[in-house]
């Protein structure tokens, strides 16, 4: 073989193109599982409190559980939709942020075991990790289109009528 058959172009295996809108998609896809493996932890750190002796004393860890089974459910019947998948993380993302917050608060009062306090570990790890996939997505997700503005016409001044008693 010589060596202007081995840069001929013609016989350079050609890599495969996608284009642009499906290589974004594929990216959303894997960017929705990695979001569901991530939610498949926060479903035990929901069974985790659930399941805790200490929720009978201290009621207000299931309010924990309760944000996970929110989240949880809005975002399962999206994953066929990334658009609408992270749409539903960005709603649902602050509740799961604040109830984390108050989780951390709730859980050092309700024990000091290390079953919770890793509870309060994942629970931050969860929040921090799909604040991730969301600019990623949305980094990824074509921007909204913000709707034309609109301008009314303006009625046109009425001329003033100097006529009105007064003389000249």
């Amino acid at each position: 073989m010589s060596s202007d058959e081995e840069t001929d172009p013609d016989i350079l295996p050609t890599a495969p193109t996608e284009p642009v809108g499906d290589a974004r998609a594929q990216q959303l896809t894997k960017l929705v599982e990695r979001s569901q493996k991530l939610m498949s932890h926060a479903w035990m750190i929901r069974t985790f409190v659930k399941h805790s002796d200490e929720v009978e004393d201290f009621p207000q860890l299931n309010e924990m559980a309760r944000t996970i089974f929110d989240v949880f459910r809005a975002v399962e019947t999206q994953i066929h939709d990334p658009a609408g998948y992270f749409k539903t993380v960005r709603r649902k993302l602050g509740k799961l942020q604040a109830a984390t917050e108050q989780f951390a608060k709730d859980a050092w009062h309700a024990s000091t075991h290390t079953n919770f306090q890793q509870a309060v570990i994942a629970s931050r790890f969860l929040v921090e990790q799909l604040s991730e996939l969301l600019a990623a997505a949305e980094f990824l997700l074509p921007a909204p289109v913000a709707p034309p503005k609109i301008t009314l016409p303006r009625k046109a001044a009425l001329p003033q009528d100097d006529s009105q008693g007064t003389t000249a």
